[in-house]
């Protein structure tokens, strides 16, 4: 079974350590997303419906919103990943700021001293650190990550980075974003947008780059997680609040996200204050 060896939440992102021996569903995040092997078998993962080997000589990265999903090549024992979800505010290479959380490409070498950045830094979050303590040592982490991603000796095409524009759309994920529910019906959405439901699909992904159902369970998603960690609602009422039916149902959308259940995952989630 999948489970948290440490979640730590803070307004700058998620830093976490995971086992992982079950396949996800495919998902987004509206953060960029840095996934390091640190034991056991190596996997896969599947960006953009591209295959990435993640291992002890890869860095995979996700930039916001890109679709992809976790492969594993152990579904006994499973392997250790270190996982960084980063948020704008974490993301401070000078370079990066004027265009947001995006990395060159999506998996990249990792170098010597990446890898003793990342050890060193995984041992200190399942330490049980303080903010304080763990701050610089991500943000070094990310930058270094983000320079090595964009070296010109690993030049590859640009990686296209959807930018919202027709006004319609804007108005689905406004309608979508103002309460997120899992019993949300699309094509209501599509209606009062002034859409067809063909002509709402094509254009929403052409605008995101992800499906309409995509988009909503990235914002369910983040409801859920904010609540588990952020509050000590029972799951079945978080389930409800978001609009599934039973708690069973939740906790299937959720392990399918995330690869737990919402109770491994509350177990192991601590939240860092500055």
């Amino acid at each position: 079974m999948s489970r948290a060896l440490a979640v730590f939440h803070a307004r700058f992102g998620r830093a976490t350590v995971y086992q992982l021996n079950r396949p996800f569903n495919v998902h987004a995040h509206r953060e960029g997303h840095l996934i390091f092997h640190v034991g056991g078998t190596p996997a896969h993962i599947d960006v953009c419906d591209q295959r990435h080997l993640m291992g002890e000589e890869t860095i995979v990265a996700v930039n916001p919103w890109e679709p992809h999903n976790f492969v594993p090549n152990d579904m006994e024992n499973g392997a250790i990943f270190f996982v960084l979800y980063v948020n704008s505010e974490w993301f401070s290479p000078p370079a990066a700021r004027e265009q947001g959380v995006r990395f060159g490409r999506t998996c990249f070498r990792r170098t010597a001293a990446l890898d003793r950045c990342i050890r060193r830094t995984a041992a200190l979050v399942c330490g049980a650190p303080s903010l304080g303590c763990l701050d610089g040592e991500l943000r070094q982490l990310i930058d270094s990550c983000y320079e090595e991603s964009w070296r010109i000796s690993d030049v590859v095409p640009d990686r296209p980075c959807a930018e919202v524009t027709d006004f319609r759309v804007r108005k689905c994920i406004k309608l979508m974003s103002d309460s997120p529910c899992a019993e949300i019906e699309l094509d209501h959405i599509a209606r009062e947008s002034g859409l067809s439901r063909p002509h709402f699909y094509r254009l929403f992904r052409s605008q995101t780059g992800v499906t309409p159902n995509l988009y909503l369970n990235t914002l369910l998603m983040e409801r859920a997680l904010d609540a588990i960690v952020a509050t000590e609602s029972p799951i079945a009422d978080i389930g409800f609040d978001l609009g599934f039916s039973s708690q069973s149902g939740f906790t299937r959308f959720f392990a399918g996200n995330v690869g737990m259940a919402p109770t491994d995952y509350r177990r192991a989630a601590k939240v860092l204050r500055p």
